[in-house]
C-alpha cells in the first residue's frame, strides 16, 4: 500500500495514474470512494460527514470562515477513515494499491505505515494551485458540484485560504513523522516526479 496525499491541485491524481501504468497499480481514489461512504454514516456516528451530504453545492465556501472550514474539512477525514480503511482491506493483493486521496493526513496513516517513505505528501505552491483551481472552475459540472451556482472570486479566496491552512497542518504532521514533502510548481515534468515517487514508494519489489 503506497499513499498520495497533500494540499488540492497538487497533481496527485496525475501521478497516480503514471505510476500505475508504469506499474501495474491499482488506484483507490478517495474522492469518488467517498460517495460509498455515504449510506454507511449515521448522524451519531459521523455528524460532520452526515450535515456535509445534505449541504448544497458550494455551502463550505459560502458560509464559513477558511478556519472554520479547514477545521471542519479535519473533522470529516477523521470520522470517515475508517470506512476508507474497509474499502482498503477489501482490495485484492495482488497488486500493488495507490491510495489517491486528499483527506489522508500524516498522523492518521502514520500506524499502517511500515516505512515512512510508503506515503508521500504533495503541496503546490499558491502559483500552482491558483492555475490548477482556476482550470477546474472552467469545467462546467465540476465547477457547479464543487462551487456551487455562483462561485464568486470571494468563494475561491475562501478556499485558497483554507488550502492554505491544510497544507501548514500536512506539513507540520509529515516532519513529525519522517514523511516526504515534495513542493508542486510546475518546474519538474510529471514522469520525472513519477521516476522519483516510485523510487522512493519501492514499486516493483515485495516492500
Amino acid at each position: 500500500m503506497r499513499w498520495i496525499a497533500g494540499g488540492t491541485g497538487a497533481g496527485k491524481s496525475t501521478l497516480a495514474i503514471i505510476l500505475a501504468r508504469r506499474h501495474g497499480a491499482v488506484i483507490y481514489r478517495g474522492d469518488l470512494a467517498q460517495h460509498t461512504w455515504l449510506p454507511r454514516c449515521t448522524p451519531r456516528q459521523h455528524p460532520n460527514f452526515h450535515a456535509a451530504r445534505d449541504e448544497p453545492p458550494g455551502s463550505m465556501w459560502d458560509s464559513r470562515s477558511p478556519d472554520e472550514a479547514c477545521g471542519f474539512a479535519q473533522r470529516v477525514v477523521a470520522e470517515t477513515f475508517a470506512f476508507e480503511v474497509e474499502d482498503l482491506l477489501a482490495l485484492p493483493a495482488d497488486r500493488p494499491v495507490l491510495v489517491d486521496w486528499f483527506g489522508n493526513l500524516p498522523s492518521q496513516i502514520a500506524p499502517l505505515l511500515t516505512r515512512p517513505d510508503q506515503a508521500v505528501f504533495l503541496l503546490p505552491t499558491p502559483e500552482f494551485r491558483l492555475a490548477a483551481l482556476r482550470a477546474r472552475r472552467a469545467v462546467p459540472v465540476r465547477s457547479l458540484v464543487s462551487w456551487g451556482s455562483r462561485a464568486p472570486e470571494s468563494t475561491l479566496a475562501t478556499r485558497l485560504a483554507r488550502d492554505e491552512l491544510w497544507d501548514a497542518e500536512v506539513r507540520r504532521q509529515a516532519a513529525a513523522h519522517g514523511n516526504t514533502v515534495i513542493t508542486m510548481d510546475g518546474g519538474r515534468p510529471a514522469g520525472e516526479l513519477a521516476d522519483e515517487v516510485a523510487s522512493r514508494f519501492r514499486l516493483g519489489t515485495a516492500a
